[in-house]
């Protein structure tokens, strides 16, 4: 699971090389050994955890599993700082322009995450994927269990697809 997500990243990293991130291999790492065994991965990228866009030194993994999803840093010293975003508590994906770089907002019930500092062409892919992620994980939540595992499985090949090849 270690070089899966980092070799997720680096694939979103070779697409949009303009994002702005640093030390994916130490916070690629930190996340596999965050993520549950019974976890799938089916998404990975990097961005800045931050609402100021000034800040280039706040780096996050984020990864989507199939249960949720997660948001890590590992600190340069010691520590790291985790973050989970169940379905349940998403409530809204905000998308932002700007000149050279784009903003995703994700409103969840206690709080707005900030990724920034992504390269515009990312922004379309990350809106693609997180909400097709969180209207399937809704859907589920609504009907109580997954009753369609057919499109619960297209679902999660789709997001793999997009992973590793990009959205085209």
């Amino acid at each position: 699971m270690r070089n899966e997500i980092y070799e997720k990243v680096l694939d979103f990293k070779r697409r949009f090389p303009s994002t702005i991130s640093w030390r994916l291999k130490a916070h690629s790492n930190l996340a596999a050994e965050l993520i549950n065994k019974d976890e799938e991965i089916l998404y990975a990228f990097a961005a800045q955890k931050t609402p100021n866009s000034s800040n280039i030194f706040s780096t996050f993994v984020c990864v989507l599993t199939d249960k949720r999803i997660v948001l890590v840093q590992k600190r340069v010293l010691y520590g790291y700082f985790y973050y989970s975003i169940t379905p349940d508590m998403f409530n809204d994906l905000t998308l932002r322009m700007g000149l050279i770089w784009g903003k995703a907002i994700i409103d969840t019930v206690k709080e707005q995450v900030y990724l920034t500092n992504l390269s515009r062409g990312a922004l379309q892919e990350i809106e693609t994927v997180l909400s097709k992620y969180m209207i399937q994980k809704k859907r589920e939540l609504e009907m109580g269990d997954s009753s369609d595992k057919k499109m619960v499985k297209q679902m999660e090949k789709d997001l793999k697809d997009i992973s590793k090849n990009g959205e085209n």
